[in-house]
């Protein structure tokens, strides 16, 4: 009930006439609770089991724009129903049916909590609790600014997640192209925490163990690197989680069994409070530059062999050509002294196996004299499996093949049948209890990285490979192999320098030599060598004239080794030659242009002080350049032919020591008159 309404109160206190005490505290009692009523904000009714309005107060009207003529006591809850249905309260349909199923509804007494919103946006709040009598009470709530602010919250909510999302989007694609990142940089990456477990490993990491980069985060290291490995690397993990930044290197059995190096790197995880919390792992696969080391070292270390061997051979060289000259010398003076054969044949034989001694050395050193031509391989081939046949017991089985029809390679052919005899040898030793020994020839293309390892230029090469299913050898020998005067075999039944005369010889040729070995399984050697177009043939050589005059011509002799100078005036003294003799370069060059009558220079190249044989040449060439000049090496370090070319640009014959008369005369033909 309103306290405004005194209408209604003056037909209360007229209708009450029993009593001037009741009437008072009855009028009393309503407008208390009229005006406490008109104090709440909330809208409040209270209607009887007729529907009809009991109490009510100002709110109630003002939250539901009722007109003050519609609150009064006893006002039909239909007359409200149907005032909110005509003015569209309860939106489009028949007011009639509107109006009829919320009194219908509202018959029913029963407790009910409903949100509305008015036509001018208003919300409110409707609850409705059944009162004794079958009445009940309405409590009207205008919630509009309540539903705005949810409204807001909401909004701001809705924003806040969207940018949440956006955000953790753009967070996943950014790991996810980290991780796109790292798994495509040439390096292992991964993290592990205190208790040794992974949290991250990139694709390279997880591959390097046989994992999944997936199934490797939340596992324990000693399960991802294996007990062998873990073994090594556990060291450096206490170290580093102690705060310690390290590098370290360690070797583990690669997934297609060969040996695989890593070099890794622990960055401890030190967080602000200066805890270590974990290490990043930064591990790169050192493996292919360990082998590159090792290539290097062995071919330095076969560089250094060969110029010890080489200045070996050279001086070898100058004592076996004053050995063979003078038991010529003396063979020849003394022809029917029974001595001769009894003592001066034994020590020729002696001396001539030094030279071959010596010219293997100098196959190894690279420096021996080759004659390389263009030689169709296969056919060599062919013929030398009918000799190497022969050379072996029937308990090896020969076998060759060839997987192109013609196979040209520039070679020197009396050394590469030397070498592939010495290869078959050696297979025959590594096979005692017999096996097979095969041939195979084949065009090899070598890319830049498999010619780098050779040590030779890119390109086409022509392979043969010999093949045995012997004994095969340990990593140990394998890397001696090609050493001078290494050898496995019993005192006595090699020199050890078979391997190192094929590799100088493959070397010298500008070719390479690969080799693989296994025990028990057997070994194979592959000489590749330059190869050439069929059509290519060498340069002719000028005719050489049968006939020769040296007697009487003055020859300059310039060597500093006494008794090789000795040794080769006696036998140009045999061919008539008048000879005056030099100890070094520049006592030649003084006698050059001081006797005009010298007709031949015949000089060492190695001589002692700044005027060598090759120096001395060039001053010949240029005080008289029609005086003709021979030079004479220990070293034999050109590609010797008869009248091969030392230096390019002087076009001098080379005679390799030691030699015989008949050779000077061979070198010396070509420039008498």
């Amino acid at each position: 009930m309103s306290g405004q309404d005194g209408q209604d109160v003056a037909q209360a206190d007229s209708a009450d006439a029993a009593g001037e005490g009741t009437l008072s505290f009855d009028r009393r009692y309503r407008e208390m609770l009229g005006a406490g009523l008109d104090l709440l904000d909330q809208g409040v009714t209270v209607f009887d089991a007729e529907l009809r309005m009991v109490a009510w107060n100002g709110a109630f009207l003002r939250l539901l724009d009722f007109p003050e003529s519609l609150a009064r006591q006893g006002m039909s809850f239909e007359d409200f129903i149907r005032y909110n249905a005509e003015r569209g309260d309860y939106g489009p349909g028949d007011p009639a049916l509107q109006v009829a199923e919320r009194v219908a509804r509202a018959k029913s007494f029963q407790p009910h909590v409903t949100e509305r919103v008015r036509p001018n946006g208003q919300v409110l709040s409707i609850r409705g609790f059944p009162l004794p009598h079958d009445g009940f009470i309405t409590v009207y709530t205008d919630i509009t600014e309540q539903r705005r602010v949810q409204a807001q919250i909401a909004n701001h909510q809705a924003e806040l997640e969207a940018h949440i999302r956006s955000r953790t989007e753009a967070l996943r694609r950014s790991e996810q192209r980290l991780r796109e990142i790292t798994d495509a940089i040439p390096a292992a990456v991964a993290y592990f925490d205190r208790s040794l477990i992974y949290r991250y490993a990139n694709k390279g990491y997880a591959d390097w163990f046989g994992w999944s980069a997936a199934a490797i985060e939340g596992t324990q290291i000693r399960e991802v690197t294996g007990q062998e490995v873990f073994a090594i690397v556990s060291p450096y993990v206490a170290r580093a989680l102690a705060g310690e930044q390290l590098s370290y290197e360690y070797t583990l059995t690669g997934r297609d069994g060969a040996p695989a190096h890593a070099r890794s790197t622990l960055v401890p995880d030190i967080g602000p409070d200066g805890e270590v919390h974990g290490c990043y792992v930064h591990s790169v696969d050192v493996t292919e530059q360990r082998h590159t080391q090792a290539a290097l070292a062995q071919a330095q270390k076969m560089e250094a062999i060969g110029q010890l061997t080489g200045g070996l051979a050279h001086d070898f060289n100058n004592m076996l050509t004053v050995v063979i000259g003078n038991l010529v010398a003396l063979k020849e003076n003394h022809p029917d002294d029974p001595l001769t054969e009894n003592f001066v044949e034994p020590a020729m034989h002696a001396a001539n196996r030094g030279a071959e001694l010596i010219r293997r050395l100098l196959g190894f050193a690279r420096r021996q004299p080759l004659e390389p031509k263009p030689l169709e391989v296969n056919e060599l081939i062919l013929g030398m499996s009918k000799l190497i046949r022969r050379s072996l017991p029937g308990t090896i089985a020969v076998s060759t093949a060839s997987r192109e029809p013609c196979l040209v390679a520039m070679v020197d052919a009396h050394q590469l049948e030397n070498a592939l005899l010495n290869l078959a040898l050696n297979a025959r030793d590594a096979m005692p209890n017999g096996g097979e020994l095969r041939i195979e020839s084949s065009l090899e293309h070598l890319g830049v990285h498999a010619a780098a390892d050779l040590e030779v230029p890119p390109g086409d090469y022509v392979q043969i490979a010999v093949s045995d299913n012997g004994m095969g050898m340990d990593g140990s020998t394998l890397a001696r192999v090609f050493e001078p005067f290494f050898t496995t075999k019993q005192f006595g039944m090699g020199s050890g320098l078979g391997m190192s005369m094929v590799y100088g010889f493959t070397k010298q040729s500008g070719g390479g030599v690969r080799i693989r070995s296994r025990q028990a399984r057997g070994t194979t050697v592959a000489l590749l060598l330059p190869s050439v177009a069929e059509a290519e043939q060498p340069d002719m050589l000028p005719a050489v004239p049968s006939d020769i005059e040296l007697a009487g011509k003055l020859v300059l002799l310039a060597e500093d080794d006494a008794d090789v100078r000795a040794v080769v005036r006696m036998q140009l003294a045999e061919l008539g030659c008048v000879v005056v003799e030099a100890e070094n370069g520049a006592e030649a060059a003084d006698l050059v242009e001081n006797i005009p009558a010298i007709a031949l220079v015949i000089s060492d190249v190695v001589m002692p002080g700044a005027m060598d044989g090759r120096a001395l040449a060039r001053f010949v060439r240029r005080f008289r350049p029609d005086l003709p000049v021979v030079l004479m090496s220990g070293f034999a370090e050109s590609h010797f032919q008869p009248h091969a070319s030392i230096d390019a640009d002087l076009h001098l014959p080379l005679l390799a020591k030691p030699f015989s008369r008949d050779k000077l005369l061979a070198a010396l033909r070509p420039f008498a008159a």
